[in-house]
């Protein structure tokens, strides 16, 4: 099969870019696969060209290059595709309208899949008829907005299929939207396996890892250390990541008489290496979408105490088996997890062992198998056979038409009822 992913900016850093590109490494070793970014920002991919994968460019931001269009008249006029609802939205206009929709119009493929809510719904408009839709959630429904969430529920009628990272997200889809005819999947994101051999068990330290923001709530997780310190003095608490909350930590970190013991280790791209320099991952947030760094730390041999919040940890961790949930916001809990994994050796190495066996079916070729799947049975085909038939082009353009008119309607009438002053 001919597979095309359409992405905000591949050149840049950021977890949707990863697991994207994992995905497609793993499907051109059975499948033709590209990348179409919608931004390029510098000459080459941050975490570098996929093998066996093409990766170009539909809007060049790089000043100085030839191409440079980043004060294009066009690119400052607001969009009329891309939903207002979607944080990313000030970034596109009538260029990047222009753009993917000549993209889009011409494309020879046999499935094109979008990687956020915006470009599922130019997916879901400005395809051409044959190949198969797929949108894919990072997030979550939930975690949008109710104008975004509106647009979803309109424009994702469009779609052939909807993937989430969480069956408990893929719940939330199929109870709180009307999507006939639209199959929604759950399929998480993939990780591969470390280059290193794993964490051997016995380092005193103990890891996190993640963007330096509230939900996170690391400081949650300075506070419930300093019981842990109080108790084994020996032991030291890594954070990786950078953000907006580094002052206050910082801060937190002082009044409690923790540096030296709690290091702020700044941001670090890849973090392979650094989850087997410890013996425990931590994570204490408020919400996941999925739950990378979780992942990431079971394929290095960690078990994780991880907090048992909406929507991911609690459906990659085996609770007491390869790691331990405990509640939201909870500091002494998170303690007492701690604490028990540091006190008794061969629990840990048993909980780390189980960690690494659990974490092969987050393995890039296994996750890649399900999406191919998912794929060869939206296109009627298997590898190698025919696409699906015109009959199913010509549904989709009457089906196409009749839900556009239905959302005008709505569009309008909802913005009657608000006063709003057009689109």
């Amino acid at each position: 099969m001919h597979l095309s992913f359409l992405i905000h900016n591949a050149y840049g850093i950021g977890g949707t870019i990863r697991t994207t590109f994992n995905l497609a490494r793993a499907l051109a070793e059975h499948h033709d696969t590209e990348i179409v970014s919608v931004f390029r920002h510098r000459d080459d991919p941050a975490f570098g060209l996929p093998e066996g994968v093409t990766v170009r460019p539909l809007v060049d931001l790089r000043r100085g290059s030839a191409g440079y269009e980043g004060d294009s008249a066009a690119l400052a006029a607001p969009s009329r595709v891309f939903p207002r609802g979607e944080s990313r939205y000030h970034q596109y206009g009538r260029l990047t309208d222009a753009r993917i929709a000549a993209h889009l119009r011409t494309l020879e493929a046999d499935v094109v899949i979008g990687t956020r809510p915006g470009l599922n719904v130019h997916i879901s408009r400005q395809t051409r008829r044959g190949p198969a839709r797929v949108g894919q959630e990072h997030l979550s429904l939930e975690s949008h907005g109710y104008r975004l969430r509106r647009e979803i529920g309109h424009r994702y009628a469009l779609l052939d299929a909807v993937t989430t990272v969480t069956e408990a997200d893929a719940r939330a889809y199929r109870t709180g939207l009307r999507l006939p005819g639209v199959r929604i999947e759950a399929i998480p994101n993939s990780v591969p396996e470390p280059p290193g051999p794993p964490a051997d068990g016995d380092r005193k330290w103990v890891v996190a890892a993640g963007r330096l923001h509230r939900a996170k709530r690391f400081d949650l997780l300075v506070r419930a250390f300093a019981d842990v310190v109080r108790e084994r003095p020996d032991w030291g608490l890594r954070i990786y990541g950078g953000g907006e909350e580094k002052g206050a930590l910082t801060a937190l970190i002082d009044t409690l008489g923790l540096a030296g013991t709690v290091v702020l280790m700044g941001p670090v791209h890849p973090m392979e290496a650094q989850w087997p320099l410890a013996s425990i991952a931590v994570v204490t947030s408020d919400r996941e979408a999925f739950g990378m760094t979780i992942v990431e730390a079971m394929r290095a041999g960690l078990p994780v105490v991880a907090t048992d919040c909406p929507l991911g940890p609690a459906e990659i961790i085996d609770d007491g088996r390869d790691g331990t949930l405990v509640p939201v916001g909870d500091a002494k809990a998170v303690a007492d997890a701690l604490l028990a994994l540091i006190a008794d050796d061969g629990l840990r190495h048993r909980m780390g062992r189980a960690a690494l066996a659990a974490s092969a079916r987050f393995d890039p070729a296994r996750v890649a198998e399900r999406h191919e799947r998912l794929y060869a049975s939206l296109t009627g085909r298997e590898p190698g056979r025919g696409r699906r038939s015109a009959l199913r082009s010509g549904a989709y353009l009457a089906r196409s038409a009749v839900l556009d008119g239905a959302y005008a309607l709505r569009h309008r009438a909802a913005g009657v009822l608000r006063g709003d002053a057009g689109g």
